[in-house]
């Protein structure tokens, strides 16, 4: 069925013997805003002769004495032909007889007196017409509404189906999306780093500052609670605040500014400017190299390159500028001598060259960086081993560098098996002197294989890994049958972590189950699993 939509151009028929009346009425409705059209009968004959041509009538007004046909027989004859126009009756007569069959036979809504009010009469017929209108409105919308509950339930025939069809399909593409999205952003930071080992590599007095001046800027824009925007990009610029003094000689870098002649001094002001300038062709480091250009003002507005001060420094360069003034300051200095020295010096400062209101937040990350506390087990455990030695969740217990300088690995890195290829690689290509200090080494099995972990004071559950849940939390490191750690001690288990601990027990299984704390009841079937069948 097609549906129509309901007209706009509306049209009114005048049937009356005296043509002045007609004419009088017409004038006064084409006075109005709305586009109404105006069709006139002097007789009721020629009335139904134009209905037949114009069967879109909105209303039919009628005198009610007209000779050959009366106004209610008129109405009754034009019912059977327009039956939703509106039919009203105009009379000078006051003939009830008349009225009523008006109304009775013809089916008319009103009866209007000559002479009329002009304003009740034009208000009456746009009464009239806009009554005729939601009535063609709401037939067409009823009309519309069951064609599309027909198509409605035409399509719920095979909607199941589609539906299963396209949630599989877009499921998939958002997990493929999401995967190249984090391999983008992997890349992405994985270049910072190696732009920052640059910057490392190109003086002495660079080694370990880039990653000390991250550490404590990351950490204190986390603690003042900015978004996790913000505290990325505080990351990209401390990684790469230093940028600008690459093409610099290492000669004028080996110097603090206190010590450069004015020659190299002017040459030594300009890197945070160059050092904008080298990233911002990646517009996504942009907002990073407002920061690089701005991490040597001064509180104060002594500072270059722009001397603003205050809190027209943006906050990110702020936080860089404390953590590089301390990180410089301590030099390779550790300790707590060396940190409660430099922390009173940083004190002098505040309002000066550094931001008061930042003290508060550094301070702890700058006791924790630069007072390392190893526990006892740690150093009873520390080995220098081979690289092929190295085992996942080993944590290194000395900076990593290779024979000439890089530093390949950091102090305290837990090691996975993409940063133990990167050690042998690097020893390959690059050998230093030493091996790798670790403070950790897995237990040996009677057979001399690493396995399971020792026993531990915490109360726990030994559970095949079929009944692990998430949110339990390992009590021992979980190594495979062949010794290779699945998941360090206290480790929160989730979706992913079960299935590759479930996985590796199918492939490789131990002569033990996984040892779990938990709160919550295991499964009524759980036991302990103390073959080496795979569960």
């Amino acid at each position: 069925m097609t549906v129509e939509s309901t007209p706009t151009h509306l049209k009114v028929l005048l049937v009356d013997d005296e043509e002045n009346i007609v004419r009088a009425i017409t004038r006064l409705l084409l006075e109005e805003e709305i586009d109404l059209e105006v069709v006139s009968a002097n007789s009721g004959a020629q009335g139904l002769e134009a209905l037949e041509a114009h069967p879109d009538v909105a209303l039919i007004l009628s005198d009610q004495r007209m000779p050959g046909m009366s106004g209610a027989e008129f109405l009754e004859k034009a019912r059977d032909i327009v039956p939703d126009a509106v039919r009203m009756v105009l009379t000078g007569y006051a003939d009830m007889a008349a009225t009523m069959d008006a109304i009775n036979k013809g089916g008319a809504s009103r009866y209007l007196t000559k002479p009329w009010d002009d304003n009740m009469l034009r208000r009456t017929i746009l009464e009239g017409v806009e009554q005729y209108r939601l009535v063609q409105e709401n037939r067409t919308l009823t009309a519309l509404v069951e064609k599309q509950n027909r198509e409605l339930a035409e399509w719920n025939q095979g909607l199941k189906g589609r539906v299963m069809d396209q949630t599989a399909t877009i499921r998939r593409q958002n997990q493929e999306l999401q995967q190249r999205n984090r391999q983008i952003g992997a890349s992405f930071r994985n270049t910072i780093l190696a732009f920052s080992r640059l910057i490392e590599l190109h003086s002495s007095r660079l080694q370990e500052h880039t990653r000390n001046v991250t550490e404590l800027a990351v950490g204190t824009a986390t603690g003042l609670g900015l978004g996790t925007e913000q505290i990325e990009t505080v990351r990209t610029a401390a990684l790469l605040h230093d940028v600008g003094v690459i093409g610099i000689a290492s000669e004028i870098l080996d110097k603090s500014m206190e010590g450069m002649p004015r020659e190299e001094l002017d040459i030594f002001l300009q890197h945070a400017v160059r050092g904008q300038t080298a990233v911002d062709a990646v517009e996504e480091l942009r907002e990073a190299g407002l920061l690089i250009r701005h991490h040597h003002e001064q509180y104060d507005g002594r500072g270059f390159p722009d001397r603003i001060s205050g809190e027209a420094i943006p906050l990110g360069a702020r936080i860089i500028a404390f953590a590089d003034f301390v990180d410089r300051e301590l030099e390779e200095q550790r300790g707590e001598a060396a940190v409660a020295s430099v922390l009173a010096k940083a004190s002098r400062e505040l309002g000066g060259k550094l931001d008061p209101a930042l003290i508060d937040a550094i301070t702890p990350h700058i006791r924790a960086l630069y007072i390392p506390a190893r526990s006892r087990r740690a150093e009873a455990a520390e080995k220098e081993l081979r690289p092929k030695q190295l085992f996942e969740g080993m944590t290194i217990t000395r900076n990593v560098y290779s024979g000439s300088g890089l530093l390949l690995l950091t102090k305290g890195t837990v090691l996975d098996a993409a940063k133990i290829m990167t050690v042998v690689r690097h020893y390959g290509i690059d050998p230093p002197k030493g091996g790798v200090h670790v403070s950790w080494r897995p237990a040996e099995s009677d057979d001399g294989r690493p396995g399971c972990a020792p026993d531990c004071q915490v109360p726990e559950q030994e559970l095949k890994p079929r009944h692990l849940k998430e949110g339990m939390r390992t009590t021992r490191n979980i190594y495979s049958g062949t010794g290779l750690l699945l998941l360090t001690e206290g480790t929160v288990l989730d979706a992913s972590s079960i299935v590759a601990v479930t996985r590796y027990y199918d492939i490789d299984p131990p002569s033990c189950g996984i040892y779990v704390s938990t709160e919550r009841e295991p499964a009524p079937d759980a036991g302990p699993n103390t073959s080496r069948e795979a569960p």
